[in-house]
């Protein structure tokens, strides 16, 4: 059994055990909590290793990523 299988199991597990919106939201937070400190981390690793500095981190708040909406391409 692989990891991810293994992962899809202890998930499924836990969820069983869910019983209230509450403990839903919670679980969801817990997950999310999770993988902010895992992003957080490599972020700290890119900047430890000088990949990106201050100004990378500007230059992507100044940064326009959004796809261009096309009205008439979507239009009923």
């Amino acid at each position: 059994m692989s990891y991810s299988q293994m992962a899809q199991l202890e998930l499924l597990n836990a969820l069983n055990n869910i019983g209230t919106e509450t403990e839903l939201n919670e679980f969801k937070n817990l997950l999310a909590q999770y993988f902010a400190q895992k992003a957080q981390k490599a972020i700290d690793a890119l900047w430890d290793d000088g990949v990106i500095n201050e100004q990378t981190i500007e230059q992507w708040g100044k940064e326009h990523m959004r796809t261009p909406y096309r009205y008439e391409a979507h239009r009923s």
